[in-house]
């Protein structure tokens, strides 16, 4: 047999079996739809067809389908899936706690420097996590496990050990103390698996389909919040004036947060974590943070500019819920009520920005949002009804959404392959370094001088954050576009 004929025959084994190995897929992707999600029973006819999981899973299975130019393998689909609905989970956690911690404090008697200890300790909690957890993934490799046991698991009982709380019948100090404890060590946990987190994103979620994807799963994870947030806050009103139990409302809602996020710790643990050639040479070579900045443009200038901004934002971010219950006559179900608002515009938010961020990019996105986001705490200085601050929602969840969906892909988009887990770490960790910071400066502000100060001041620093943005990310950006298009014309 000739040279020429042997390697015919063995281009043809080799077709056969890519074809062989298509044609079972196609098998196991029909065989997956075609299964029952439960036994079959004899009282199934009794049973109404929404409790069939297919009927959950079949929906986001289209909308995959849809947002991807290129056919997806079984595996990609299950994991975008599972990350779909591990995001609407944990969605739904946050709306039963994130915003009811600082109040949760206040019905113990806090005052407003003791706020702002609670969320500066977590967010200094959060900063010092970050790069212990970049070095053991770099160490490891094993970035799933990582995200399971600290953000999926300890982070997450710290909430059930909040609603335990209120069981322990402690002095007012001694309860705020273990408050602020506690959320510390939620804090830590949660951000020790950031930066594992972000760097098995970048790996599930392919770049061609990160724009359409991220924001039809953040449409989803803001319906969430828009139904729980309503549904906490009232729960929290109804629970406290219960037999006149100041706590038990708060009790339920940790408890579910805590329930809710166990569900999404599930269905984070059924993600295969992808194991290619090209992440375990990242594994291997960590990188350095010198080389990072070097070989990124624009990457120094987003972390700096992330660093003033945060600050600029967590100076008034812990205080415009204790103003809207203290000065504008406001209740826990006001709170949940705007949240909701915030959560609804942000859902049209999503769906109109997921496209602007396909076609113009993420650098362009977080400036045409960045900019009229500084005006928006500039607005509490002038309310005198709570109703007023329902407006600020209103327009804040529409912009917020643009500028989160085109921060983090520009996060992805900015930081190397080779060594993003420690790039990502450092800008996690200026993020959380100024959210310490902030909120010690913005409680001491409205406990002397007043809170329009700190309103203020969160406006002037988020504009000088988006300058810095605009000279130091966006001019390099846009120069080394320039400069690709050049050559591909040469």
């Amino acid at each position: 047999m000739s040279e020429q004929s042997a390697g015919s025959v063995g281009v043809d084994a080799a077709e056969q079996r890519r074809q062989r190995s298509a044609s079972r897929e196609a098998r196991i992707h029909q065989l997956i739809n075609y299964i029952p999600q439960r036994r079959i029973g004899v009282f199934d006819h009794l049973r109404p067809q929404r409790w069939n999981w297919y009927l959950v899973r079949r929906p986001i299975e289209r909308s995959l389908d849809q947002q991807t130019p290129q056919p997806l393998t079984i595996f990609q689909l299950n994991n975008l899936r599972h990350f779909w609905l591990d995001g609407i989970f944990a969605s739904a956690s946050e709306s039963f706690y994130l915003a009811f911690i600082p109040l949760f404090a206040l019905a113990y008697g806090a005052t407003n420097q003791e706020v702002g200890w609670i969320t500066a300790i977590g967010n200094l909690a959060g900063a010092v996590a970050l790069f212990p957890g970049a070095r053991l993934i770099e160490k490891t490799g094993n970035r799933k496990a990582i995200v399971l046991w600290s953000g999926g698991g300890v982070a997450r009982v710290m909430l059930l050990l909040l609603a335990c709380i209120p069981l322990l019948s402690l002095p007012p100090l001694m309860a705020i103390i273990l408050i602020t404890t506690l959320n510390g060590v939620r804090a830590f946990a949660a951000n020790f698996a950031n930066p594992a987190w972000t760097a098995m994103v970048a790996d599930i979620v392919p770049e061609y389909m990160r724009g359409r994807y991220f924001s039809a799963r953040n449409l989803t994870m803001g319906l969430a919040t828009l139904v729980f947030s309503a549904t906490a806050g009232w729960l929290i009103r109804t629970g406290n004036h219960w037999q006149r139990e100041s706590f038990l409302g708060y009790q339920l809602s940790f408890l579910l947060a805590f329930l809710l996020g166990m569900a999404s710790t599930y269905q984070f643990a059924r993600l295969r974590e992808p194991h290619s050639q090209r992440h375990s040479e990242h594994v291997r070579q960590s990188g350095s943070l010198r080389d990072a900045v070097k070989s990124s443009p624009g990457y120094l200038g987003f972390v700096l500019s992330g660093f003033v901004w945060n600050f600029a934002l967590q100076v008034a971010a812990p205080f415009f819920n204790v103003y809207l219950v203290t000065h504008l006559g406001a209740n826990a179900s006001t709170v949940g009520l705007f949240a909701s608002i915030s959560s609804l515009t942000s859902m049209i938010g999503q769906m109109f920005f997921g496209r602007v961020l396909d076609r113009r990019g993420a650098v362009f996105l977080q400036l045409v949002t960045g900019f009229p986001i500084v005006l928006l705490p500039v607005m509490w200085i002038f309310y005198t009804e709570a109703w007023q601050a329902g407006v600020n929602n209103l327009f804040g969840g529409f912009l917020w959404a643009g500028f989160n969906l085109a921060n983090f892909n520009l996060l992805l988009q900015v930081t190397p392959n080779i060594g993003r887990a420690r790039a990502v770490a450092l800008y996690q960790t200026g993020v959380f370094a100024s959210a310490f910071v902030g909120p010690l400066l913005g409680g001491f502000l409205a406990d002397q001088v007043s809170f329009q100060s700190i309103f203020l001041l969160s406006g002037i620093g988020r504009l000088a954050g988006m300058l810095i943005f605009l000279a130091m990310t966006f001019i390099p950006l846009r120069r080394l576009a320039a400069q690709k298009a050049t050559e591909a014309a040469a």
